[in-house]
């Protein structure tokens, strides 16, 4: 049976591509007052929250090139304490950790997205099929299913990491949302999310609803393909024509992969489809019964779904 290549990293599981260091870095970082966190699991919509926090903070005006978007949206696990510490700021901070293991300010901001575990697991498929670096290649959606279930994926399991988050949604510094609610009135939720971000966001969509259009059509699936994959090609084109020596320690791990072919994303689309409901074109009966029975037993007690 095929597998995914990880390793643990105090109880986080990352592929090849990642420096244990500077995840283990990224643990450490203190946060500030003027910090914003994008958090979700894996597939779950961080992109796409990305793509919105950018695009409140600059007015709805895209970024002058693929680097500028990349520094003023970071992936924290990427580049760590050091590299997030030297951030100009508005931006926002990228993270695929677990509440427990995030750096916590009351003094920060934290958005959480969430998405139906059915579809998660159809994105999370194809992300690590086609991200060669998680040595899934060959692997199957039956397969894959499976690891799913029992967490054997990048990060970690699926229910561990959104209850850490949604336990924690009433505090006032925690914006709580849906993939599913974001696709359904993504004007609303844009204009939650900038409120969230400061009044004086909200209050400039509010006035010129020509920004909020602007982000609309920014954060739209057809242009975030072609934003996201260009960002990807930036990334790629500098890691392959940069000696090792002169990258940053956050990048040398990355670059190692990419240089010995294995993390070569052929035919590799990010941001995939964005549907709700994707699931039913991959799911037998038996693993809807399965998935909804895993679901029943791990939220015993919980509302969260």
């Amino acid at each position: 049976m095929a597998s995914i290549t990880y390793r643990d990293v105090d109880g986080i599981n990352i592929t090849p591509g990642y420096s244990e260091d500077v995840v283990r870095s990224a643990f450490t970082y203190q946060p500030g007052e003027d910090d914003v966190f994008i958090a979700s699991y894996p597939k779950c919509g961080t992109t796409w929250i990305q793509h919105i926090v950018y695009y409140i903070f600059s007015r709805g005006e895209p970024p002058s090139d693929h680097m500028e978007f990349m520094s003023r949206t970071p992936f924290l696990e990427f580049i760590g304490s050091e590299g997030v510490t030297n951030l100009s700021r508005p931006a926002g901070i990228k993270t695929h950790l677990p509440f427990h293991k995030v750096p916590f300010s009351d003094h920060s901001r934290y958005i959480y997205i969430t998405r139906n575990p059915f579809d998660c697991c159809v994105s999370f498929y194809y992300h690590a099929k086609h991200l060669s670096a998680c040595g899934f290649q060959n692997g199957t959606f039956d397969e894959f299913f499976e690891l799913f279930l029992k967490g054997h994926v990048e990060i970690g399991d699926y229910f561990t990491h959104l209850l850490s988050w949604y336990k924690e949604r009433n505090r006032s510094n925690v914006l709580f949302m849906t993939y599913e609610d974001l696709k359904k009135d993504t004007s609303t939720w844009i204009l939650k999310v900038a409120d969230f971000l400061g009044a004086e966001y909200g209050r400039k969509l509010r006035e010129d609803p020509t920004v909020l259009e602007r982000i609309l059509e920014f954060t739209s699936i057809q242009h975030m393909k072609r934003s996201v994959n260009g960002v990807l090609e930036t990334l790629l084109s500098y890691v392959r024509s940069t000696p090792l020596e002169n990258l940053p320690p956050a990048l040398v791990n990355f670059a190692k992969c990419v240089k010995d072919g294995v993390n070569k994303p052929t035919e590799f689309d990010f941001v995939r489809k964005g549907e709700i409901g994707d699931w039913r074109n991959h799911f037998s009966p038996d693993q809807t019964r399965r998935m909804r029975d895993w679901i029943a037993l791990r939220t015993v007690g919980s509302n969260v779904m």
